[in-house]
């Protein structure tokens, strides 16, 4: 039987390791589950029409950020309101920051060796919290602005499940961030124990 106690100290570093590697790699699992679906949302609450619904001459209509939709059909916006350009941009830069922290949280899941400068797990949560921001601003402004604009308006309207899901976006975006932080915090806990 083993009675050294500095390879006793070892083996338990070496299995306490393992457990924070685990979690840490739980974490960034559950992040990269809620960032791909939290990114399918965006895209497909970016490009529907079903922001809102409103009656209108008797007609139910709806819209979406690109386009109107009347019974039968459906029109561009050709007005450059600021409130939808600026709804567009959020939503598409949420969009953009979500999918490249995707692909650095891939990365830093594989342990892919190119970029070690930077620290792929702490870069991948902070594009995932940039990602939440920008959704956020972007249902902020779309909300004020719709609730002022049309609850005086029209009488019979609500927001429709394009909208929704843009809400349900900005929350797994940010767990998606608080997931890649909690496995960088795990990550770095070992390599603060071993510099000792």
């Amino acid at each position: 039987m083993w009675r050294d106690p500095d390879m006793l100290r070892l083996l338990s570093l070496s299995a306490c390791q393992s457990v924070l590697f685990g979690r840490m790699y739980s974490f960034m699992g559950g992040g990269l589950f809620c960032a791909g679906v939290g990114n399918i949302l965006l895209i497909v609450s970016t490009a529907t029409d079903y922001w809102m619904q409103y009656r209108h001459s008797s007609n139910y209509m709806h819209q979406g950020l690109w386009r109107y939709c009347v019974p039968g059909k459906c029109m561009t916006h050709t007005d450059s309101i600021a409130y939808w350009d600026a709804t567009r941009a959020f939503m598409i830069l949420s969009l953009l920051a979500c999918f490249i922290g995707i692909v650095i949280g891939v990365m830093a899941f594989i342990h892919y060796s190119s970029f070690d400068g930077f620290d792929k797990t702490f870069a991948a949560g902070i594009l995932f919290f940039i990602s939440c921001f920008f959704v956020l601003l972007a249902m902020a402004v779309y909300t004020g602005v719709t609730v002022n604009y049309y609850g005086k308006r029209y009488g019979s309207w609500r927001f429709s499940w394009s909208y929704i899901m843009g809400w349900v976006a900005v929350v797994l975006t940010f767990f998606s961030g608080i997931f890649y932080m909690c496995a960088y915090r795990m990550h770095e806990c070992p390599r603060n124990s071993n510099s000792r």
